[in-house]
């Protein structure tokens, strides 16, 4: 073998196939012009053999030839055969049979050591353009072991490294190169490289830490003030089984929750919006109106607890009516408001002139899922008497 230094070189131009992978194009795929020729030439298909075999122009059948007479060589001869095998396969591109060439090559175990370190940073190479990176990077480390200066091995390592992100490692790769190489451009350039990645990794993982510092003080702050106003979020369908309709056992109630979470706040999922804290240290909840006769729905994004229920109906049915009723029966004026205790199937009336939160701290008020909810109805009409059959109505 040649020197140490000219071994370096000689790895049969695999730097500069690398560095120039991405301006080639693929030029060897089948067309339909020529695939029953293509065909012909793979030797499971061939209806003969060529008088002469070329290994150029025939690798598959040159290598299956090769491993016939095996016998015949030694471990060396056939290793190198192998690996001058798959150099040809990797400059066609066909990076799966690299790999295999030359793994067989190091199966055969010679005793040439810088053979095997070639092969291996080959195969490195090859598992490399497959986008094998932990493939690529175990290689590189066996090369290294046989061979600690291996230029090659040491740059693999290192760009395996940089493209799973393991910057640190990468710069350790580079370190113990430049060591043994400290005029190497390609080892000064991927240190560069991975030092920057690095420093940018560190950066966003910081921002990422405080950002997370602040949400988590902010939903602190958020469930504190949830919990201090005495409001009740519930986190199942119903805040616990049926039993007695004794108002004395509502501060009981399973659904009045001991220890607030945001399990109870996952509207944000379901309609993008979520209960906050404002400047001002008001909570603003998403809010739902239903309106049961017309199977229709309202949806207020931020409705803030000191503001009352009037405003939005005055803005919600003021000069345009919704295009659903056809009556134009919907007018503030008309309207009467309600929410739903689910449990003992009950209705409280809500006067519309009161403020969000004194119905959010009503005894039998839950929150579900974050989204307070609310029945809207026109006063005296058929089907709302229909759909008070049933269920008991109390004022707040």
């Amino acid at each position: 073998m040649a020197s140490s230094e000219g071994q370096y070189d000689s790895d049969d131009g695999m730097d500069a196939l690398m560095d120039n992978f991405k301006t080639h194009g693929y030029k060897n795929g089948f067309s339909e012009d020529n695939w029953e020729e293509e065909f012909d030439n793979i030797p499971m298909f061939m209806k003969k053999l060529p008088e002469e075999i070329d290994p150029k122009k025939h690798p598959e059948l040159a290598c299956l030839q090769a491993i016939i007479h095996d016998e015949d060589r030694t471990p060396e001869e056939i290793a190198q055969s192998l690996k001058d095998e798959g150099n040809d396969f990797f400059k066609e591109k066909k990076y799966e049979k690299a790999v295999l060439c030359y793994t067989v090559g190091l199966q055969k175990k010679c005793g040439d050591q810088d053979l095997n370190t070639i092969l291996l940073t080959n195969r490195a190479a090859a598992h490399f353009h497959l986008g094998n990176m932990r493939s690529a990077l175990n290689d590189a480390a066996a090369a290294k072991k046989m061979k600690p200066d291996h230029l090659k091995a040491l740059i693999r390592g290192a760009q395996s490294s940089i493209e799973l992100r393991n910057f640190t490692e990468a710069i350790q790769w580079c370190d113990e190169g430049l060591k043994a190489h400290p005029t190497d451009k390609k080892l000064q350039e991927l240190r560069a490289t991975a030092d920057k990645q690095k420093r940018a990794a560190d950066r966003d993982a910081r921002k990422a830490k405080l950002k997370e510092k602040k949400l988590h003080g902010e939903k602190e702050a958020l469930l504190a003030a949830i919990k201090d106003r005495g409001i009740k979020l519930l986190q199942s369908a119903k805040p616990r089984q049926h039993g007695s309709d004794s108002e004395g056992e509502d501060e009981g109630s399973a659904a009045a929750i001991s220890q607030l979470s945001l399990d109870g706040l996952s509207s944000q999922e379901v309609t993008g919006a979520q209960v906050f804290l404002d400047e001002q240290g008001s909570l603003n909840w998403p809010v739902l109106f239903l309106y049961p006769e017309h199977q229709q729905t309202d949806f207020i994004s931020a409705f803030c607890e000191n503001n009352c229920f009037m405003d939005h109906l005055a803005v919600m049915f003021g000069e345009e009516l919704p295009p659903w009723d056809t009556d134009r029966k919907y007018q503030p004026k008309n309207l009467q408001l309600f929410f739903e205790d689910e449990e003992k199937e009950t209705l409280y009336q809500v006067n519309p002139e009161t403020p969000l939160l004194k119905v959010l701290q009503h005894k039998r008020f839950f929150v579900k899922a974050g989204t307070p909810s609310f029945i809207v109805s026109v006063k005296g009409s058929s089907f709302w008497k229909q759909f008070l059959k049933g269920r008991k109505l109390r004022a707040m």
